[in-house]
């Protein structure tokens, strides 16, 4: 891992490099545009191309959006536990045993739950303006499994997506990520896991003359043909005959999804009120969460994410350029780069 430490000693080894004291180093790296960050889940070094080139489309396609004056509404799911509280609170260290604090009429600490409880699946949709009005799902979780997108299904998605789309603008952008229940299909292509038999019915049935002699391999290039007219998603169909269109986050970005800062504020009105653990308690808290997230406060969340958009776009500039600069390995860039601040 390159910690500071560890790149001080490859520095001070280089006999190119001048020897550096900690703090310079520091102040060095600083003034570089290194920052010292928590570890994300992935990283935009060694992303696959398909992901970077997702990425690229979506910021190119958003900011366009932004230029047309285009209304952008962001969507996303979370959960809230029953027994979701803050980990820590204040402790008095004076309270040795719960007979002190009885006898001399002190608290002994808040209860502490035993576990998280029931959850509730939550679904919403904003936008600069806030929360659309009336746009909130939530129902109890029947499963209680680690992911919370179990709870979900197409057709439950669909309804309510159906039932907010009249309170959202003309000509709106709907941003929501790739979750299965958001790109069903209308209708499934051929793969490879298709039999021979039903890839050239499929194929027939599209008015494609087929030669039977053909291997799958051969017929799915047939598909991939007109593949393109028949790859439509139902939530993407059913928004564009609303007057609204569909635009997908790249898999991994929900830092390019405003309403997870609006998630963090709810859940922390929740466990900064939740005392009784109970579910119907905790959804009274949650409605409150989302009321007490402004307008103002969308405005900021959306500013945010901007920003997350604009470092996005510049860094996959610098890595496109550090990769087509003479093909030069990392370790020479560096080098170049500290060598320039002697």
């Amino acid at each position: 891992m390159p910690t500071l430490d560890k790149v001080l000693v490859a520095v001070n080894e280089e006999r190119d490099l001048p020897d550096f004291s900690r703090i310079s180093l520091f102040r060095l790296l600083k003034s570089m545009d290194f920052v010292y960050i928590k570890r994300g889940r992935h990283s935009a070094l060694i992303e696959k191309l398909e992901i970077i080139l997702w990425r690229r489309i979506y910021l190119r396609e958003i900011k366009r959006y932004r230029e047309e004056g285009r209304p952008i509404y962001y969507l996303d799911e979370t959960w809230v536990n029953a027994e979701d509280v803050n980990s820590k609170v204040w402790f008095d260290k004076t309270v040795t045993s719960a007979y002190m604090a009885s006898s001399e009429g002190l608290s002994t600490g808040a209860v502490n739950p035993t576990g998280k409880g029931k959850r509730l699946i939550v679904c919403h949709i904003g936008s600069q303006d806030g929360f659309v009005p009336g746009g909130l799902l939530c129902f109890e979780s029947k499963k209680n499994t680690a992911d919370y997108h179990d709870e979900m299904n197409g057709n439950s998605f669909r309804d309510w997506l159906e039932g907010v789309l009249p309170s959202l603008k003309d000509n709106a952008v709907i941003v929501m990520d790739n979750a299965p229940y958001h790109s069903v299909k209308m209708e499934k292509c051929p793969t490879t896991n298709w039999k021979k038999g039903d890839i050239i019915t499929w194929l027939q049935s599209k008015g494609v003359e087929v030669d039977t002699t053909m291997i799958i391999p051969e017929l799915l290039e047939e598909v991939d043909k007109i593949k393109p007219m028949y790859n439509k998603y139902v939530i993407d169909e059913m928004v564009k005959t609303n007057d609204k269109i569909v635009l997908r986050l790249p898999s991994y970005h929900c830092e390019l999804n405003p309403i997870e800062l609006a998630w963090a504020a709810v859940k922390k009105h929740v466990r900064d009120h939740n005392k009784t653990f109970k579910l119907q308690d905790v959804k009274i808290l949650m409605n409150e969460g989302v009321n007490k997230v402004t307008p103002e406060m969308w405005k900021n969340f959306i500013g945010h994410v901007v920003k997350e958009e604009e470092k996005s776009w510049e860094l996959d500039n610098k890595v496109d350029e550090s990769i087509t600069a003479e093909n030069q390995p990392c370790t020479l860039t560096m080098r170049y780069r500290l060598g320039r601040r002697r």
